[in-house]
């Protein structure tokens, strides 16, 4: 049996971008987009394989204004959103060691993190027979210590254990004075946080567009034009290509994206403060993690956590997540811990559901919370878990908050 946590795990959140910032991140989009497309462009979508690009010419602009805005040499569009993003990155580097000259190159391994994989990502590794060696990012001298046996390495920005702290700027330099090339799986930060791989000297970002409000499956590399191009030769079918109208939908999408995002971290924070300061019985701690999306960790004071989604959502929270901010996703988020996260930590299965607020306020969030769990019969008394320490954020005094009825 996994041991019950007194405790949650401490936990190193990624920076946020303030609003302010995130404004001018939305100005700067559409200065870059204005710098690649005419107007009348804008409304016009082209789907196939267009002679001497390969790829609709709309698709082509939006990634060159993509590239533009993350201050990378070259970007490619591709299908399968972020697991199709990080599978072709993968793909060209394994291209990249097996048609190396010295044959050392081609026996060496990817060097990742030492935690649990996140699931796809595990999948597409296995599925092409890369092998990989293991060091823990959080320790400065073991990383350069195993980066001298590697020429590659793949880091995830968000955190893969609840408490991992490694900082992506210092691990990506100490992997540029290796001579360690890198990919970055930006998924779940970019946009969220003040730069992602690329922007910090990663090789390659993967990302999902419709974690950022885009269109079903598409995903995007951006990084070095090596890697780009190898990504874009590999997708050479006309049935592969992200099409002209997805493209433009991605990049309309995308341009309320920093100011959404930055609202969301902030509402998040509040709601942070007003759960650590008593507001809803039945909260014996939160914390604020990158666990996947940036979310709260509220762990209950009794074990409940299997049930309360299901309940949650009768009050009016979202059933399960769709794509991690997608554009379905408006309703806040009462869900379990990821299963990369319960690999890590399974004993907070019982105890512990990651709450992400997603468009609403925190009223709502606190509403729903109260009124889920006081929905739930109280367990025997033998099964309750003493109250452990507060969150990691200090206290305020507690406002009035919306109380949510059930749907008949």
């Amino acid at each position: 049996m996994p041991a019950v946590p007194r405790t949650l795990p401490r936990t190193f959140p990624l920076p946020t971008v303030p609003l302010q910032d995130a404004i001018a991140r939305q100005f700067r989009l559409l200065e870059c987009t204005a710098a690649h497309f005419e107007g009348q462009e804008l409304f016009t979508a082209d789907a196939g394989v267009v002679p001497g690009l390969g790829r609709p010419l709309a698709t082509a602009r939006v990634e060159a204004v993509l590239a533009d805005f993350l201050h990378a040499p070259d970007a490619a569009l591709v299908q399968g959103a972020g697991t199709g993003a990080i599978r072709a990155a993968l793909h060209a580097m394994a291209r990249a060691m097996a048609r190396s000259a010295d044959p050392r190159e081609r026996e060496r391994e990817l060097l990742i993190h030492r935690a649990p994989v996140y699931r796809t990502t595990g999948t597409t590794l296995r599925s092409m027979g890369v092998r990989t060696a293991e060091a823990d990012f959080n320790d400065p001298d073991a990383l350069r210590t195993a980066l001298g046996r590697a020429r590659w390495a793949y880091i995830q920005h968000t955190r893969q254990r609840l408490g991992d702290s490694y900082d992506l700027g210092a691990t990506l330099a100490a992997c540029r004075e290796a001579g360690v090339r890198t990919i970055v799986d930006d998924n779940y930060a970019v946009l969220r946080v003040p730069a992602c791989g690329v922007e910090l000297g990663a090789d390659a970002s993967c990302f999902s567009l419709f974690k950022l409000h885009g269109p079903e499956g598409v995903g995007i590399v951006a990084g070095a034009p090596d890697l780009v191009a190898r990504v874009r030769a590999d997708n050479y079918s006309g049935g592969g290509q992200v099409q002209g109208h997805q493209a433009l939908d991605a990049l309309r999408a995308l341009t309320h994206v920093p100011v959404m995002w930055s609202i969301q971290s902030r509402v998040t924070q509040e709601i942070a403060d007003r759960l650590s300061a008593g507001e809803v019985p039945g909260v014996a701690e939160v914390a604020i993690a990158n666990a996947q999306d940036r979310c709260l960790l509220v762990r209950l004071d009794r074990p409940v956590a299997r049930e309360l989604p299901a309940v949650a959502a009768r009050f009016g929270a979202a059933p399960h997540p769709v794509g991690a901010n997608s554009r379905y996703e408006i309703a806040p988020l009462i869900y379990r811990m990821s299963s990369s996260t319960l690999d890590d930590c399974p004993g907070l299965a019982d105890w512990t559901v990651r709450v992400n607020p997603m468009r609403a306020g925190a009223n709502l969030v606190i509403g729903l919370l109260r009124s889920a769990l006081a929905a739930i019969p109280e367990p025997a008394a033998d099964l309750a878990e003493p109250t452990g320490p507060a969150g990691p954020t200090e206290p305020t005094e507690p406002t009035e908050t919306a109380v949510a009825t059930p749907r008949a």
